[in-house]
């Protein structure tokens, strides 16, 4: 369906099957992981690091996403007809794209500051106090801010039929310059941030492998980590970068909306991922520190009834 001779407007009837199950699984697991995280950032960290300001950056963002996506869910229970206002619409957007981006700059943030530590632990840098890794988080949240804000300055409804569709992403044909830079904008910021993670992730290995003598087990456990951030990161923003990629190449072969069905579905199911992202979060927490994992553990032992083994 052709909505105004430049946008395509379709019915994906799968998606009101498949999404609402998973996005409301994902408020609950994501929601809980994520206030929980928090309670112990605010309560059981007792020497802050910079790792573990981006972390709490972090875990704000998923939190302040998730209380909103239950309204996601409702959207395609009900058919993807969205009956909250327009200004709901832009403010839901909004939050989801801020907490994309969000959550790329803080991933990237947390390797780099592992990076350091552990490749160039004599790198100046790494004596700066607290307030650097401050200005630094004011810094990503102010360029999130830039690019995410100008969601709230347009409007993202489109009839059809009965039903009023919210969206941020419709596959458009033209010149819009503004539609050409989100468009770029949304595959570079998993570009260079995923090569910068990739890169991070290798080096600490290769140091691991390189070391001979890690006594203290910092670099192992750095590894691990580092591990982590990035499959978290691979998992949640690559699939639908690969689907928004997809659609580029197709629009390079047609001009026609009856040829983008299946991308305009691929993209929407992939969105999933990212949502995915904030429910993925804890387990970075978990092997950020010692105290968090020490902490879960336990929790764990004391909700299964096992005792702390006594060392002999």
């Amino acid at each position: 369906m052709l909505n105004s001779s430049v946008c395509c407007v379709f019915e994906s009837p799968i998606l009101d099957y498949v999404l609402p199950p998973i996005l409301i699984m994902e408020f609950i697991f994501g929601l809980t992981g994520n206030i929980f995280a928090l309670c112990m950032f605010a309560f059981h960290v007792e020497r802050w690091k910079p790792n573990s300001i981006y972390l709490a950056n972090l875990a704000v963002a998923d939190s302040v996403m998730l209380f909103f996506m239950p309204f996601r869910a409702d959207y395609y229970i009900r058919g993807q007809d969205w009956i909250f206002g327009d200004a709901f619409c832009r403010i839901l957007l909004f939050l989801l794209a801020a907490n994309r981006t969000a959550s790329i700059f803080f991933l990237t943030a947390v390797a780099v500051d592992r990076y350091l530590k552990i490749v160039h632990p004599l790198h100046r840098i790494n004596r700066m106090n607290l307030s650097y890794s401050m200005w630094v988080s004011a810094g990503l949240w102010t360029v999130v801010l830039l690019i995410t804000t100008q969601l709230l300055g347009s409007p993202h409804l489109f009839s059809v039929g009965n039903r009023t569709q919210c969206e941020s992403f419709n596959i458009c044909f033209g010149n819009n310059p503004l539609s050409i830079w989100n468009n770029a904008f949304y595959v570079i910021q998993f570009c260079v941030p995923g090569s910068i993670i990739i890169f991070c992730t290798a080096c600490i290995t290769w140091q691991l492998k390189t070391k001979t003598m890690d006594t203290t087990g910092k670099v192992k456990k750095a590894v691990q980590f580092i591990s982590v951030v990035a499959m978290v990161f691979l998992i949640s923003f690559f699939p639908s970068t690969a689907s928004r990629v997809a659609v580029w190449v197709l629009k390079v072969q047609y001009s026609e909306c009856s040829h983008f069905s299946e991308a305009n579905l691929a993209f929407y199911t992939s969105v999933c991922f990212t949502y995915l992202n904030s429910t993925l979060n804890p387990l970075v927490y978990y092997f950020s520190t010692p105290a968090f994992s020490g902490i879960i553990q336990k929790l764990f032992r004391r909700l299964t009834g096992q005792k702390k083994e006594v060392p002999s």
